[in-house]
């Protein structure tokens, strides 16, 4: 994962991939091809299931474009799928439907543009495939297969260009981004994921036009970042996004960790280690459950860092702190991605791993406690996994000694861990005395008092392992008297 992009390929690769797939998906392509022939009607796969196609990557989802107008289509689309449709993209001319494991989408030719100051397309049927091609996003997604016949229409160059792995618009970019901003951050996506380089044009209308990505709605733009973090080379989208602008309208907390050069080299570059951070938690991913991408544990890696920039401090002998920027990101994080219209689960998610990558060094080299494992389990709760690839991702020190020396202390704490989640089911650590039981023996009623009470058996529990309930009713009591 690095910030160049993959070698190009030869057009006789793409030619092999694109046979091969359209033979593949022929039981689709071919009878939904000849049902809207039959009914006169024009239709082609069109836009990403080409593209995919010669890069030798399946779909099981189609899309296609055609003449007939939606209600026409929906019609088609019954015969074809045995009944089941549906219209929730009918305002874009979009009707969907499915067969099988095969999953289609079928949309009016369309002619669509951007009002200067309106979040919204507005949406006008075109009239022929070339019309339709020539307003999509880049060339490599602005080929298509008419069909049944299986011709292939490229009207732009999209093969050569994505033989060359490079995106490119099929006109000006500026007219394109003019058209629809959200291109600008699809451009950075698309790199990331698949390993394009962008057009030098492109990344000059990009930096160029960069302030008009604020009539995009939120939603849209946290979309694209999430498809591009978790895309296979987040890097190179990143990168782009830093390097014309984007990310300072979008999420400024990245940029801001290129921290002005320090020519006595008293810290790392913050902006390359949060990269790397990124880099190494994906390739940690396969500890998780569903092996990745995972959003949640790529966002902390990202964001880790971000509140650096505020708690810089120089100290007197020259040397640079941080103090607090876990939770000082934390906060931060919780910010960009309410700005962002995350839901809350994630955003709590990912600024809990923020605020406890530290946590771990916190500790010394090793002499961990019980009492200190349980805390960090407990304080960690759901995201424990993804705290573990984030701790050990957070390491890019060169030294491999040092490096070697906190792997093998991270593995002794993990290995505690395992050891009191068997002895003590840490994952359900909770006070011995439920709080029916602390109102029975305190004589209480529910009120902040048993919340105390319940906070005091649970600071136990954590300290001193499992205790029986007489034992922590005794206790309970003692500390209730003190209160008093």
């Amino acid at each position: 994962m690095s910030d160049a992009a993959l070698p190009p390929l030869s057009i006789a690769d793409v030619q092999r991939a694109v046979t091969e797939e359209l033979d593949r998906i022929g039981e689709v392509i071919d009878p939904l091809g000849a049902l809207f022939a039959d009914a006169g009607f024009e239709l082609a796969l069109v836009g990403g299931p080409v593209r995919d196609a010669m890069l030798g990557r399946p779909h099981h989802d189609l899309d296609f474009t055609t003449s007939a107008q939606p209600d026409d289509t929906e019609r088609l689309l019954k015969k074809w799928g045995g009944g089941g449709t549906w219209d929730m993209g009918r305002d874009f001319g979009t009707i969907g439907a499915r067969r099988g494991p095969w999953v289609v989408e079928v949309t009016t030719y369309r002619s669509e543009s951007y009002d200067p100051s309106s979040r919204k397309p507005s949406v006008d049927y075109g009239t022929s495939l070339s019309g339709d091609l020539g307003r999509r996003d880049f060339t490599v997604n602005a080929m298509a297969v008419r069909l049944p016949g299986r011709q292939v229409e490229d009207p732009y160059g999209g093969v050569v260009d994505l033989a060359h792995r490079l995106l490119r618009t099929p006109g000006r970019p500026e007219d394109s981004f003019s058209d629809d901003p959200l291109r600008m951050l699809r451009a950075a996506r698309f790199a990331a994921q698949l390993g394009f380089t962008v057009d030098p044009g492109v990344v000059e209308a990009m930096t160029a036009m960069a302030s008009r990505i604020s009539i995009i709605s939120a939603e849209r733009v946290r979309d694209e970042l999430v498809k591009l973090i978790c895309a296979p080379y987040p890097r190179l989208g990143l990168t782009l996004l830093v390097d014309t602008g984007l990310a300072d309208l979008v999420l400024p907390e990245l940029p801001a960790l290129r921290l002005e050069a320090d020519e006595h080299h008293r810290h790392k570059d913050v902006y390359e280690h949060t990269l790397t951070v990124l880099e190494q938690s994906i390739d940690l991913e396969s500890r998780l459950p569903d092996g990745g991408p995972d959003f949640v544990a790529r966002f902390a890696a990202l964001m880790h860092d971000v509140g650096k920039p505020r708690t810089r401090r120089f100290v007197e002998d020259g040397a640079v702190t941080f103090h607090h920027h876990d939770v000082v990101g934390a906060k931060l994080t919780r910010k960009r991605m309410k700005a962002l219209r995350f839901s809350n689960d994630e955003i709590e998610a990912v600024a809990k791993l923020v605020e406890l990558h530290l946590r771990f060094h916190g500790y010394g080299t090793g002499e961990w406690t019980d009492a200190a494992v349980r805390r960090y389990v407990r304080d960690a709760g759901d995201q424990l996994e993804r705290l573990h690839i984030l701790t050990r991702a957070d390491c890019t020190t060169r030294n491999k000694r040092k490096a070697e020396r906190l792997a093998r202390t991270y593995d002794a704490l993990e290995s505690r861990i395992s050891r009191l989640a068997e002895e003590e089911s840490l994952a359900a650590m909770r006070p011995a005395l439920n709080g029916e039981e602390i109102m029975a023996l305190l004589d209480l009623t529910p009120g902040p008092e048993v919340g105390a009470a319940y906070r005091f058996l649970m600071e136990l529990r954590i300290d001193e392992g499992v205790l029986s309930p007489e034992a922590a009713a005794e206790r309970l009591l003692a500390w209730w008297a003190t209160r008093r």
